[in-house]
């Protein structure tokens, strides 16, 4: 198995004595600021956890272009003027084609599959190698994942696929490139960049997170129509990246501590993303003035095979791609053997 489980490393990290040593300080950039819910306040909470479970290893928090601008932390942890990174590797697909299939799959895996794939299948070993054999010198874990986001922000209704046609939108990821194919014009903006877009009407529409995450954000306050569901982002996972010279010279103990925390953080980072986004939307349709917004099934249907294009050019023009989606898809074909009979029929009366 290509990453130890939880119980594994903690029973290996549990030692009588250890010899003393001088405490490792490691500096981390965020790819999002620490007062945004869910996604800023998940790199808080890992330096906590981690923090308050060694003395020997310490790492300080930084948020994104104290040390470097987000889409620019991956090189500046492998050439080693950040020592690591919290962010999440959708924001290296214009690097690394494959690099979105370990952070959110249009119409893939939710959450649970997609752990299920990284920990228990091949995806560790897969994401590691993608960035051994692309030059980059980090070790990479999972180290936070959220449930699906909202499909997006926009200004006026969409009713059709015309409507789309023409529009100015914020998109991340594999998503983008659906969107791109359908007439819409993206570009891949941080956090602290999308509202001042929308505000002088550089574009259109957005994407973002979550409803808790989007309403720090200010969207609900130019854009009215919320569409739901997120088709772009069933999951989205976040990971740490560490310098990979840095990693090694940590003991054995250390690394487990590490990986221990961003397993503690996983959880946390699904459970308050699941607990707290339910308010945000009764908030934005009872007080924000917000239309909540589903896509009709012609419209998803669209989505889904205009992706599915997108899925077979990337992975016919990417060897790695091809090689990391058919793995996933493999994966998920046994998968829906338990997903089809487990779990309860959606929707339910």
């Amino acid at each position: 198995m290509a990453i130890r489980t939880f119980a594994a490393a903690a029973a290996a990290s549990i030692v009588l004595t250890a010899p003393a040593q001088a405490q490792e300080t490691f500096e981390m950039t965020s790819a999002f600021g620490k007062n945004l819910p869910i996604l800023g306040t998940a790199a808080v909470g890992f330096t906590e956890k981690l923090n308050s479970i060694t003395e020997d290893v310490e790492f300080e928090h930084f948020d994104p272009g104290e040390l470097v601008p987000a889409l620019e932390a991956l090189d500046a942890v492998s050439n080693g003027s950040v020592d690591a990174a919290y962010t999440t590797a959708g924001y290296w697909q214009g690097k690394i084609p494959a690099a979105s299939l370990f952070a959110a799959v249009p119409f893939g895996p939710e959450a649970g599959e997609f752990l299920a794939w990284m920990m228990y299948d091949d995806g560790m070993e897969l994401f590691q190698r993608m960035y051994d054999e692309n030059g980059y010198n980090v070790h990479v874990i999972p180290c936070g994942i959220i449930a699906p986001e909202t499909s997006g922000w926009f200004k006026n209704e969409i009713n059709s696929l015309e409507d789309l046609e023409g529009l100015n939108m914020r998109f991340f990821g594999l998503g983008a490139e659906v969107m791109q194919r359908l007439g819409v014009s993206t570009s891949l903006l941080a956090a602290g960049d999308i509202f001042p877009a929308l505000e002088r009407g550089a574009i259109d529409a957005t994407e973002f997170s979550m409803p808790r995450i989007d309403a720090r954000l200010g969207f609900h306050n130019i854009a009215k129509y919320n569409y739901f569901p997120g088709w772009h982002q069933p999951a989205t996972m976040f990971e740490l990246l560490i310098n990979k010279d840095r990693w090694e010279d940590l003991d054995e103990i250390s690394q487990n501590q590490v990986e221990i925390a961003c397993m503690a953080n996983i959880t946390d980072n699904y459970a308050e993303g699941e607990a707290t986004n339910f308010a945000a939307m009764q908030d934005n349709t009872e007080n924000n003035g917000v239309t909540i917004k589903q896509w009709p099934p012609e419209m998803l249907d669209a989505f889904e095979a205009s992706w599915n294009e997108v899925a077979a050019e990337l992975a016919a023009e990417d060897a790695f791609f091809a090689e990391v989606w058919t793995d996933l898809q493999e994966f998920r074909e046994g998968y829906a053997v338990w997903n089809s009979n487990i779990y309860l029929p959606r929707p339910r009366k």
